[in-house]
């Protein structure tokens, strides 16, 4: 069949073979968190860039940034390390098998870089209230992190707790994390933090003997109590992994949760609803702290301990964390574009429901090049492969339609390349051009288990020359790893 051409390009007599539209589709595959079991370590980063010590907050395991061990190599109290959250670090310091460090103040969370604390090098992130809003590459950095692999640990705190006065509290800033990213911005965990400010309460555990988090090797968890603090609200529809596991009293089901665990892509999720619980009372002289670690009308440190156990790698299998084993997937996100430009990075004009090109599924697809003068489209999707899997296999579906009529020279190109974090081309894949036109759509594939655990960049570029179009069409597009 042959393909017309989007109004904006240039109308010409076309062959017609529907081909992967990808002009310079870029897909990175960021460093996956090494494997915690393989390796014996759970390695965990706390948060510290992103205003945890305004106000009278002190949520830090140590003054020494990033590594705590610079402040006492060997702790073995609450108070040889500086901080209200101090306890919960000195006892996952004296369990072994943890690796602590803090993201300081002025610093920025990324993912697949070379930084020490680029999140490519842990299993766990803690967010514990942050007061300043993550940044577009931010969250993008945090969402690819857990969608490959990594556990996120989210603590709120009420809503108003505004502590650097600039407008935005911890309930905004999650939400806004898991409502308006690059990755998946379609309630990617299934639930959402629900603005209100609640005095006190002691949340009762669901009856559930075979949750990790309940019943992990730090305790068994009963209660935990709320000093002004906030709930969740479960949308099970949008994620079936969600789970409620601590409820405000007189609830249950989808409201009132205020201790939440959820898994996303190969990643684990847990959400608290108020910081207090995890403040040892302890910290830097001035602020006004609170006892809840150490509150005996809870179990507070037990659902610290064993959450961050679960989040890393530990307790029952499924979800990521770092385990180091491979979860079967299929890691990209949004493979056919019927969600739009949810998930890519991608020119204007590529991502598109245009009639002029049929999609091979649905109704969009990815449509690069065909314009007929020289130019070149983009598309990209940051994704990891896991350093446990043995299999990853790139695949999609290709159509290529060209009014070139010459069978000897490739006047229109695009090139599948595997890219270095740092832009250094490893491997061309493949290229293909206005040669290789046919009707309908080919599937095309390729091993990249050699990059697994690695940070590249899949890159595929579309050329086209001066005069007459190619178009290169992509649809329903995959990695799979096992």
């Amino acid at each position: 069949m042959f393909g017309s051409r989007r109004s904006r390009r240039s109308l010409t007599t076309a062959l017609t073979g529907l081909g992967l539209l990808v002009t310079t589709a870029v897909l990175q595959f960021g460093a996956a968190p090494a494997p915690a079991h393989a390796a014996t370590t759970h390695r965990i980063l706390f948060d510290n860039a992103h205003a945890e010590t305004a106000g009278n907050a002190d949520w830090i395991i140590s003054t020494s940034q990033p590594d705590p061990l610079g402040q006492d190599s060997a702790p073995s109290a609450e108070t040889d390390w500086t901080g209200a959250l101090s306890s919960w670090g000195v006892a996952l310091q004296k369990a072994g098998g943890y690796s602590l460090k803090t993201l300081p103040t002025g610093a920025a969370l990324s993912y697949g870089g070379s930084s020490a604390t680029d999140l490519s090098q842990f299993d766990t992130l803690v967010l514990p209230e942050p007061n300043t809003l993550f940044t577009t590459a931010e969250k993008t950095a945090i969402m690819n992190f857990v969608k490959n692999g990594g556990g996120l640990f989210m603590i709120s705190d009420h809503t108003g707790a505004d502590r650097n006065n600039d407008g935005q509290d911890a309930v905004e800033i999650l939400n806004d994390l898991m409502t308006d990213n690059s990755v998946d911005s379609t309630d990617p965990f299934g639930f959402s933090i629900d603005s209100l400010s609640i005095g006190s309460d002691h949340p009762s555990a669901i009856s559930d003997s075979t949750d990790p988090v309940l019943h992990g090797s730090f305790g068994t968890v009963g209660k935990s109590l709320i000093a002004s603090g906030t709930t969740a609200t479960l949308k099970p529809a949008d994620n079936a992994s969600v789970k409620g596991l601590l409820y405000r009293t007189g609830y249950s089901g989808n409201t009132g949760a205020f201790f939440v665990t959820s898994t996303f892509g190969s990643g684990r999720v847990a959400f608290w609803g108020d910081s207090s619980p995890v403040d040892d009372g302890t910290g830097q002289s001035g602020n006004t702290l609170y006892d809840g670690w150490n509150d005996t009308s809870a179990t507070n440190a037990a659902l610290a301990l064993n959450a961050t156990a679960w989040l890393a790698g530990g307790g029952s299998t499924g979800g990521g964390g770092g385990t180091g084993t491979c979860t079967a997937a299929q890691l990209l996100g949004n493979g056919g574009f019927e969600s739009g430009a949810t998930s890519w990075t991608a020119s204007s004009g590529v991502i598109t429901d245009d009639s002029g090109e049929a999609a091979r599924t649905g109704s969009y697809k990815a449509w690069l090049s065909g314009y007929g003068f020289a130019h070149t489209d983009t598309l990209a999707q940051t994704v990891t492969i896991p350093a446990g899997c043995a299999q990853a296999d790139l695949s999609f579906y290709l159509h290529i339609d060209t009014a070139e009529t010459t069978r000897s020279t490739a006047y229109d190109t695009l090139k599948a390349q595997v890219l270095s974090s740092g832009g250094t081309v490893l491997s061309t894949l493949a290229t293909y051009s206005n040669l290789n036109a046919a009707n309908g759509y080919t599937r095309r594939s390729f091993s990249l288990a050699g990059y697994a655990g690695q940070t590249v960049t899949v890159k595929f570029t579309g050329t086209e020359g001066s005069t007459l179009q190619t178009s290169f069409v992509i649809d329903d597009t995959a990695l799979a790893v096992s």
